[in-house]
């Protein structure tokens, strides 16, 4: 079986979006609402982590690096200028995305074993990234224009 991949992909998935959202949370802080509402969102991208957890210790887990690599190459380090924010918020609907599709993925499995508690933590990690990913796109989309064709 290989579902350890996925319960790894998705648990380490939602350990670097939280990060993502602190990182974000601390270069944008003095934008309206970025701080408040990175800092909740990494928290509930913590507590998804703490409930994948006992499916590592049923299924076990195959550790590999994909999750961490697109979060290296999404966030360097701090960007500045004008378009930072809209391109960090960017990389964190990325990040939101790839943690929602291994969700998705791995609830299927969930199917396949008729694992109902496992199939519950899925949805569960599902409507959170949903929320997520909403509050991005709005976010990105409340900023865009006065940020593409405004003069700095």
């Amino acid at each position: 079986m290989h579902i350890g991949n996925y319960i790894d992909m998705v648990h380490r998935g939602q350990q670097d979006l939280a990060q993502a959202f602190i990182k974000v949370s601390e270069h944008h802080g003095h934008e309206p609402d970025i701080k408040s509402t990175c800092i909740l969102l990494a928290g509930w991208s913590r507590q998804l982590m703490e409930k994948i957890k006992p499916f590592a210790e049923k299924y076990g887990e195959e550790k590999n690096k994909e999750p961490d690599k697109l979060m290296r190459d999404l966030f360097e380090g701090p960007r500045k200028g004008s378009m930072a924010l809209l391109r960090d918020l960017q990389d964190l609907w990325l990040l939101a995305r790839e943690a929602q599709v291994a969700s998705i993925i791995l609830e299927q499995a969930a199917f396949g074993l008729r694992d109902k508690e496992l199939i519950t933590v899925c949805n569960d990690i599902n409507g959170f990234s949903k929320r997520q990913i909403s509050w991005l796109l709005t976010r990105m989309k409340a900023i865009a224009t006065q940020t593409l064709i405004a003069a700095e």
